[in-house]
């Protein structure tokens, strides 16, 4: 469930960041933290599946000495997994400060959300939109991004 749940919530956090508040993030450190949330998901979980699958039982307080390695290395990957999911407050804070001002369009996505400004106004709309062609579809037209490489350094 940490999967699903947890991964979808950071990526539509950083997916509608620069709408919500119109600072782009550096895009360098969340690739970097997704790695590290990958290696600590993988490295918390697949060893808790080799255990299950030797006959470890789930919540013991001490485990028998053949599992100790593995209940180590589970312990390990948490600890990975928590600096993955603690590091975005820093970079995220960090854009709020910092970061490049976003277009309205960073993505270049067809949404209606993004046919207006960041952060939105009030009232989005005047009157009901109506969606042009196939919102799922990218528009070569759209507003270039910003770069990572255009901003200032994490520091």
């Amino acid at each position: 469930m940490v999967g699903g749940s947890v991964m979808a919530h950071f990526g539509a956090l950083h997916y509608w960041w620069p709408k919500v508040t119109a600072k782009m993030y550096p895009e360098v450190w969340a690739r970097i933290v997704a790695v590290v949330i990958f290696l600590g998901f993988n490295l918390t979980f697949f060893p808790q599946y080799l255990l299950g699958y030797q006959g470890m039982p789930r919540r013991y307080h001490a485990c028998p000495p053949e599992f100790q390695v593995l209940n180590v290395l589970s312990s390990a990957g948490a600890s990975v997994l928590a600096i993955g999911y603690l590091l975005p407050f820093a970079y995220l804070g960090w854009s709020l400060f910092r970061g490049v001002r976003a277009g309205s369009n960073p993505w270049g996505a067809t949404g209606l959300e993004w046919r207006r400004p960041s952060p939105p106004p009030t009232h989005n709309f005047e009157a009901e939109p109506a969606a042009p062609g196939d919102t799922y579809d990218y528009d070569p037209e759209a507003e270039v991004p910003v770069r990572p490489d255009t901003q200032p350094a994490l520091r």
